[in-house]
């Protein structure tokens, strides 16, 4: 069965639509600070109001475990909406009581209404799967119709993302359709070279995509936490640096595999080190056999990749005709250990190749050095989502819609 799309849906004019967003947005002291993942709903919102529906979207904030975190309301979201769409956004104070009865029964064609965070119910993340269909129930009385188009969740079996999508007649937005289209890019003949770039903090995080990827791709960049896992597989002393020992013979099998097949894995030549994880620590640059003989000796801390290296990785990705990039090459939050991942994006938004930003920290980085979403091929709003995709699996959110894993 192929993916049901916005053009499945029977005629909308005076329906009332049920949209499951990601309104994931970081905040800082109540303000958001990145608005991507609102703005990358504004098409299917829009098409479904032209449409002459009514829209009630859905979506979750952080992680409340069932219980009602002010801090985690999803009001800003809904404020923010109002402002990108030129339009007022009501909102409910609860997910499926009181408020949100009444605000649904009064909710005219043209108008949007946001629900609270869904995961203020502890039903909508529940391990029971009859919990998660009586939630379901009741958010599916709300609607004619549903429109899954939060990718950030797709790969999560949860009330909201899988339940309620057999209650409805359902489809999948154009944020999922343009997301598949992207990454389906990465999966199906991509043109070569072809480059990854993987950051973050843990090698455990990755195995899986390195699993899926490494016989079809040219080069790995590797950077971040995870790196200190494979200097230490190869030998190299580390300092203090973040290691997860129990990966260290993956990360062997990796090098030894990837050598095996011809792919060539990047590791850093230099290392930014630090004496502290603070904005303000001590920091000296070091080759990266000699970590422990800087001045820091064996206390040293690594927190980015050094300048010489940002410069080969930059121009390994401006050589390449397909690059995916996932997870900070550093600390990008403290300034003096931002160099290697800003240079990273810049060389991504420089090349001529088709670029895609894996989501999460990443597109965070990206925005936050300035950069437009225009400036990449791609930028997925699901950091999670895109590395299961990628890595083959099969993301009940979608596979409830029709699409299939390759």
């Amino acid at each position: 069965m192929a993916l049901q799309t916005l053009d499945s849906l029977p005629d909308l004019n005076g329906r009332r639509v049920i949209v499951r967003s990601d309104l994931n947005v970081p905040l800082a002291d109540g303000v958001i600070t990145d608005d991507g993942r609102i703005r990358a709903s504004l098409p299917t919102y829009q098409r479904l109001l032209d449409a002459g529906a009514a829209l009630v979207i859905i979506a979750h904030l952080g992680r409340p475990k069932g219980a009602v975190v002010p801090e985690l309301s999803l009001r800003p979201a809904a404020e923010r909406l109002a402002e990108l769409l030129g339009r007022p956004v009501a909102f409910a104070v609860d997910t499926v009581g009181a408020d949100a009865q009444a605000k649904v029964a009064a909710l005219a064609p043209g108008q949007v209404l946001v629900l609270e965070n869904l995961r203020f119910n502890a039903a909508e993340t529940s391990k029971d799967a009859d919990e998660r269909l009586a939630f379901a129930r009741e958010l599916a009385a709300f609607g004619d119709a549903y429109v899954s188009d939060g990718f950030g969740v797709v790969h999560r079996k949860q009330a909201s993302v899988y339940e309620l999508a057999t209650l409805l007649p359902h489809a999948a937005g154009l944020l999922i359709e343009s997301e598949l289209a992207a990454l389906g890019r990465l999966l199906d003949s991509p043109e070569r070279p072809y480059t990854v770039v993987l950051g973050g903090s843990k090698v455990s995080d990755k195995i899986a995509v390195i699993d899926n990827l490494l016989p079809k791709v040219d080069h790995i960049l590797i950077g971040g936490g995870m790196v200190y896992t494979f200097l230490a597989a190869r030998g190299d002393a580390i300092g203090a640096s973040l290691v997860e020992a129990d990966q260290i013979d993956r990360a062997r099998d990796y090098l030894d595999e990837a050598e095996r097949l011809g792919v060539h894995v990047h590791l850093p030549v230099d290392i930014v080190v630090a004496d502290k994880f603070a904005a303000d620590a001590a920091h000296a640059v070091t080759p990266v056999d000699a970590i422990e003989a800087s001045p820091l000796g064996k206390t040293a801390l690594g927190l980015d990749v050094g300048p010489e290296t940002a410069t080969e990785y930059a121009e390994v990705v401006k050589a390449s005709k397909t690059v995916f990039w996932n997870g900070p090459l550093g600390v990008f939050e403290f300034e003096p250990f931002a160099g290697g991942t800003r240079t990273v994006a810049q060389a991504l938004a420089d090349s001529d190749g088709y670029t895609v930003i894996g989501g999460g920290d990443s597109a965070a980085a990206a925005r936050a050095f300035g950069f437009s979403d225009t400036d990449f091929g791609h930028i997925s709003t699901g950091g999670g989502a895109s590395l299961e995709l990628l890595e083959g699996k099969t993301l009940p959110g979608l596979e409830v819609l029709g699409w299939q894993a390759a």
